[in-house]
């Protein structure tokens, strides 16, 4: 044995098996880091995509640094009793620095086996909806709708939601059991309007207009009724009338696909207007000031 080794060994009580771990540590780290450098070397060859190259490199950084633990602790902790404590506090370690993506991991498990909302569904989760467009065992994506938008059209924008949103944050499903949503469309007519004619009218629109889907909406909500407890006294077009400052409201209110609610709004809309250029006495109201003077009188 060389004269500084023995120097190590007396200065430092070092055992004869502590350069062989350290050897075979020195190999193991050597190894790897090669292994690590072929393995980008061959990934990012395949394409030129710079965020594929971003996914391998901290891909392959996660793994490396968790089989040199791995490794090493095996190397310099041979004892069971030691291994087992190595292991146990190697994973308290990892469960505390690693919360945020375990959550997300658990999150994906939630979503692929209770199935909340699929890829392709329209969803609310917490402030924000959108059409599910992706989805990975770390987070899903949604492509946005309202915000600054109105009638749920989309944004443009895709959100990336971690997956552990669904276990903190209130999640509406638009698609899943009943397919269809309420819509209602305020129609505000002056005092001087014969508004029981012009209720008559709208009623005569949204009648005809929910002509075409009347059954799908039966279909589906007996299909619903099966494995959801829901309580829907009717799914008739209903006409509510209301009384504001500025005139008579009469509140359209039907049922429409998630993703037909602005359409189905425009050609109702331009179906009332049409209806009520015909009629003299019926006139859409806007905010107006009135004054009345007594001497006048």
């Amino acid at each position: 044995m060389p004269e500084w080794m023995l120097w190590l060994e007396n200065q430092y009580e070092l055992r004869p098996q502590f350069y062989n771990d350290l050897l075979l540590s020195l190999v193991v780290l050597l190894g790897l880091w090669l292994l690590r450098r072929w393995i980008l070397h061959v990934g990012t060859r395949q394409t030129e995509d710079t965020r594929v190259h971003y996914q391998w490199r901290k891909t392959s950084t996660y793994i490396y640094y968790i089989t040199i633990a791995v490794l090493l602790g095996i190397i310099w902790l041979g004892d069971l009793t030691n291994l087992a404590t190595y292991f146990g506090l190697l994973s308290a370690g990892l469960a505390i620095a690693l919360a945020d993506p375990i959550s997300n991991i658990a999150g994906w498990i939630f979503i692929f086996w209770r199935r909340p909302f699929e890829v392709g569904d329209r969803i609310q989760i917490g402030e924000n909806a959108g059409d599910v467009i992706d989805s990975r065992i770390f987070q899903f994506t949604m492509l946005e709708i309202g915000n600054w938008v109105d009638a749920d059209q989309s944004t443009g924008r895709m959100i990336h939601v971690p997956n552990r949103k669904v276990f903190s944050e209130a999640l509406a499903n638009y698609s899943k059991g009943f397919q269809f949503i309420w819509n209602e469309i305020p129609v505000l007519i002056t005092f001087e309007s014969d508004w029981r004619k012009a209720k008559s009218i709208l009623k005569e629109i949204i009648e005809k207009h929910e002509e075409g889907f009347r059954q799908d909406v039966e279909r589906q909500l007996l299909r619903t009724a099966k494995e959801y407890l829901i309580y829907t006294p009717t799914t008739t077009p209903i006409i509510y009338t209301d009384v504001k400052d500025s005139g008579v409201l009469l509140t359209i209110r039907y049922l429409c696909r998630p993703r037909e609610r602005r359409s189905t709004s425009e050609v109702l809309w331009e179906e009332v207007l049409a209806a009520f250029e015909q009629h003299e006495d019926i006139e859409l109201a806007y905010p107006t000031t009135r004054f009345y003077n007594a001497q006048l009188e």
